[in-house]
């Protein structure tokens, strides 16, 4: 299989990088990145782009799958229109690259509680890139909704709080469909959802779902 990668330095993308280089159905991985980054391997292309210009590698997003792993925060942005700008803008122009390109997989990571009407900016956000993919109509898109996640280092004190107070309060049998998950089970899902080929239209992945993708 031949895969696109956006969002390869996040702690998802980086999960699903290293597992995309020990995974022998996948041949080709061409990563779209801002700026050069170390090649994990042979398989590996590396493509520097501007993500403002679309129509200069555009024609490169092709093959089977496209996986996007983008994301940033509000505090990494500077604002919440630029944290719109890189989740929203930059994730629907490389759906809709792959979609005009014939890429019939498209695996994209959302999170729980995802809804274009939510009063919550980052739910309210994802709910509306979600709604976006589903319009377009790949023969295949998974739309995968992880709760908290566990990140290894977690980049942020705030973070690490948050996980560990959602920890205490699972260990009590509270708040269990917001368990933290462990970065590296979203992206072996990604990987496990890119090759069922069963599966058609879009489907929203839940936590338990995400979970038991073996």
């Amino acid at each position: 299989m031949i895969a696109n990668v956006i969002g390869a330095t996040g702690a998802v993308g980086r999960d699903l990088i290293t597992q995309l280089a020990a995974d022998e159905s996948f041949t080709e991985v061409h990563l779209f990145v801002r700026r050069e980054i170390p090649s994990p391997g042979e398989k590996f292309q590396i493509h520097v782009i501007n993500f403002d210009k679309p129509e200069e590698w555009k024609h490169l997003v092709t093959g089977d799958v496209l996986f996007s792993c983008l994301g940033t925060s509000k505090k990494q942005a500077g604002s919440k229109q630029a944290q719109w700008h890189v989740d929203h803008d930059y994730q629907i122009a490389f759906a809709k690259a792959a979609k005009e390109n014939g890429v019939p997989s498209f695996i994209i990571v959302s999170s729980i509680g995802a809804k274009k009407t939510s009063a919550a900016f980052y739910l309210k956000m994802k709910g509306q890139i979600d709604e976006e993919v589903t319009k377009m109509a790949f023969p295949r898109a998974f739309i995968l909704r992880p709760p908290s996640l566990i990140r290894h280092p977690a980049k942020r004190f705030t973070e690490t709080l948050s996980v560990k107070v959602l920890q205490f309060f699972n260990k009590l049998r509270m708040f269990r469909r917001f368990r933290p998950m462990p970065t590296m089970d979203v992206a072996r899902a990604m990987i496990h959802f890119a090759k069922n080929q069963a599966r058609r239209g879009t489907i929203i992945v839940n936590d338990q779902e995400i979970l038991t993708a073996k």
